[in-house]
């Protein structure tokens, strides 16, 4: 079946706005880390899994896929980004943790050069420079930060950059291999982490904090958001997903920010901007710079 042009598009907009209020309600949840890795990954892995059976005419190859190299990569890729992304927010403030997954499309085209051979262009490299600049300022800037840096926005944002790396290479990896079941493959590895998060947290402190909060991620957020976002990957560029992305850079410490009043410093929201318009100017040349090879 043919789809529009603008499908891929779509659904990636569609997923990225469904991610935005995520850190929100992790925050609501008033649990630590390993909990809300817990939490997240076990309900998250839950739905999809349920879905994937549901809907697979084709269990078998799936599972033959799953042990792939491939297969197995995107399992471990959605493991870090389930454990990452909650011990980033849990420890360092909402705008830096986010600042920094706006990388993703600097490591999408890092990873498209390895994977799929795309050359690594100059321009690359120096939008590398200028948002590892913006992440740098943000952390300095972050509160109580005044000669040295604080460590929990280091914390965060390296917990970023790592996430924004294991998100590029899910991306990449499900746009070159199409035959990879995503809701198998995605839900395993939030499952694994899920488990991995309830055993660190123990069972008796499993129910302290708002569950209903972290349920409404587990359980509706993020298997809607990544599905939508992984699916989007095989429509339209890595990078035009990644693009896509930036909505929760920009709304996401916004919702925290009108919910509960956690109000980035000038100097965090001046290192995000840096972030945010430097890799829209990237993708933007980007395109064009296609767009005029496609026509050639």
């Amino acid at each position: 079946m043919t789809r529009h042009p603008l499908f891929g598009l779509a659904l990636a907009m569609f997923g990225a706005l469904t991610l935005t209020p995520d850190a929100l309600f992790m925050r609501l949840s008033e649990m630590g880390g390993y909990q809300m890795v817990a939490w997240r990954g076990l309900l998250m892995g839950t739905v999809m899994l349920v879905l994937w059976a549901l809907t697979s005419q084709t269990r078998r190859r799936d599972l033959a896929v799953l042990a792939s190299g491939y297969g197995a990569l995107i399992l471990v890729c959605q493991y870090l980004n389930a454990t990452l992304f909650s011990l980033g927010i849990a420890h360092a403030p909402v705008s830096i943790v986010l600042f920094s997954v706006a990388t993703v499309p600097v490591f999408a085209a890092l990873f498209a050069r390895l994977i799929i051979k795309e050359p690594t262009r100059p321009a690359t490299w120096v939008t590398i420079a200028v948002v590892m600049a913006g992440i740098a300022l943000a952390v300095f800037g972050g509160e109580g930060a005044r000669v040295g840096l604080d460590r929990a926005a280091l914390l965060g944002a390296l917990a970023g950059l790592g996430v924004a790396m294991v998100l590029a290479m899910n991306f990449v990896i499900l746009r070159a291999q199409p035959q990879i079941p995503i809701l198998l493959v995605i839900g395993l590895g939030a499952l694994i982490a899920g488990a991995t998060g309830a055993t660190i947290t123990g069972s008796g402190a499993m129910m302290q904090g708002q569950v209903w909060a972290i349920a409404i991620c587990g359980l509706v957020i993020l298997p809607v958001s990544f599905f939508s976002l992984s699916l989007a990957s095989r429509y339209t560029h890595a990078s035009n997903v990644s693009l896509m992305l930036l909505l929760e850079t920009v709304l996401g410490p916004l919702w925290v920010w009108l919910g509960i009043g956690e109000a980035p410093t000038p100097l965090m929201l001046l290192g995000g901007a840096v972030v945010v318009v430097s890799l829209a100017i990237y993708l933007w040349f980007s395109g064009r710079r296609a767009a005029a090879r496609a026509a050639e």
